[in-house]
């Protein structure tokens, strides 16, 4: 059975699958996008209400461009900074529907397995590496199951959050509060303002998405009585990294570090660091 006849599987249709399909598409390979959710660019519409610090310029893959450019696709202002909303809407629905990957991609589709054909885990040898993969896909109608040349998983990180567990581990209960646990960037200002609003909220983490909530968490607190914002980190607060500043290469970033630093000289967010969650 010779790999060459089957399509490479893409799971994902996000900003970095519909590019690789793209890419693929360009080299003269089939492509076939599987997307777990019910339509393209699922992922990024969860955090719809963020805005990007890398401007479109930065996001638009020169591959996918082509074939949008084909069609008579207008470009955002290159330099203007997009939302998760406007990513969706302006580039990842229009370019799944171009005529190239409107039939190659599939929504609903959840990728359970990947194996090789007729092969067990501990089956070796160059047979192995001649034989197609199998690809395991959930729908509403059952698993069915594709053959494949290859996989590429652009599937992301969203759905697999860090844990809060100072051992890279679920903390112990995590799991059972789960309700009261939000993960990514909750869209404080809009669709959960209710939810945030006159209470206090532990942001935990030092990356970017924790410094996304914690501005908008105050934003809140401007205008919501007794709404309280405490920050934790696992390493002390003189090794937390807020970017470069006015001299960052990407200035929306830099602009993001000096305003969760004002935050802190200003009271408005209590540091906890360092901090560690063991339950």
């Amino acid at each position: 059975m010779q790999t060459q006849t089957h399509p490479v599987v893409v799971i994902g249709a996000g900003p970095v699958g519909l590019a690789a399909a793209s890419h693929l598409l360009a080299r003269g390979l089939e492509p076939l996008v599987l997307e777990a959710g019910p339509a393209v660019g699922h992922s990024v519409s969860a955090w719809a209400h963020v805005r990007m610090f890398s401007p479109w310029g930065m996001n638009i893959d020169r591959a996918s461009r082509a074939l949008l450019d084909a069609h008579g696709w207008v470009a955002p202002d290159l330099d203007a900074y997009p939302t998760g909303a406007d990513i969706v809407r302006q580039y990842l629905t229009p370019l799944a529907a171009t005529p190239a990957l409107a039939s190659r991609v599939r929504t609903g589709a959840k990728v359970i397995g990947v194996a090789r054909h007729d092969h067990g885990r501990l089956q070796n040898g160059a047979s192995r590496t001649e034989a197609p993969l199998v690809v395991q896909v959930e729908t509403t109608d059952g698993v069915e199951e594709l053959l494949a040349a290859a996989v590429i998983d652009c599937s992301g990180t969203w759905s697999k959050p860090n844990p809060a567990g100072s051992h890279g581990l679920p903390a112990l209960g995590e799991a059972a509060h789960a309700a009261h646990i939000a993960y990514g960037i909750p869209d404080v200002l809009g669709a959960e303002r209710d939810r945030y609003a006159g209470r206090t909220t532990l942001v935990v983490g030092a990356g970017h998405s924790a410094m996304n909530a914690l501005i908008d968490l105050v934003e809140l607190a401007r205008t919501e009585p007794n709404t309280r914002v405490l920050w934790s980190l696992r390493r002390p607060l003189a090794s937390v990294s807020f970017g470069g500043g006015a001299n960052d290469q990407l200035s929306q970033r830099g602009v993001l570090g000096r305003r969760t630093e004002a935050l802190l000289d200003s009271q408005a967010v209590t540091a906890i660091a360092p901090f560690r969650i063991d339950r």
